[in-house]
């Protein structure tokens, strides 16, 4: 948004939103970043992975290894029957299924996944947690 708008939503000046926003990023308070919504960009297979890790494997190391390819892009260390969920996104079929076979089957580091593809998509809302003071 810019700095017009917000000030005119908040009521001051664009030149104390621009102060405001830099101060913030500067004291590591505040980074701005672009999300990609998978919906938005048509992605060929959008699919969430529960991810159970062999015995003696710590989900954190597997999370490491996983995150390091741009096709991951949500990993998160969960309890119940699966020890991790990702997400993943690909252009297309065929880079989903090397995606399966050369990153999730072949490391000995994962007991067990099960695939969930997206049928649908009924909400997907990114979440900012606020300040409240």
């Amino acid at each position: 948004m810019p700095y017009d708008e917000m000030a005119a939503r908040l009521d001051v000046s664009a030149g104390t939103v621009r102060n405001r926003v830099t101060r913030m990023r500067e004291a590591g308070l505040l980074q701005i970043v672009a999300v990609v919504d998978p919906v938005a960009v048509d992605y060929e297979t959008d699919a969430m992975l529960g991810i159970k890790t062999a015995p003696g494997t710590p989900p954190q190391q597997v999370a490491d290894r996983l995150a390091e390819y741009p096709a991951v892009v949500y990993v998160a260390w969960v309890s119940g029957r699966f020890d991790l969920l990702v997400e993943v996104v690909c252009d297309e079929e065929v880079g989903f299924a090397d995606f399966l076979n050369q990153v999730i089957y072949a490391h000995a580091d994962i007991a067990h996944a099960e695939i969930m593809t997206r049928i649908a998509m009924f909400k997907n809302q990114f979440l900012l947690k606020r300040h409240v003071t």
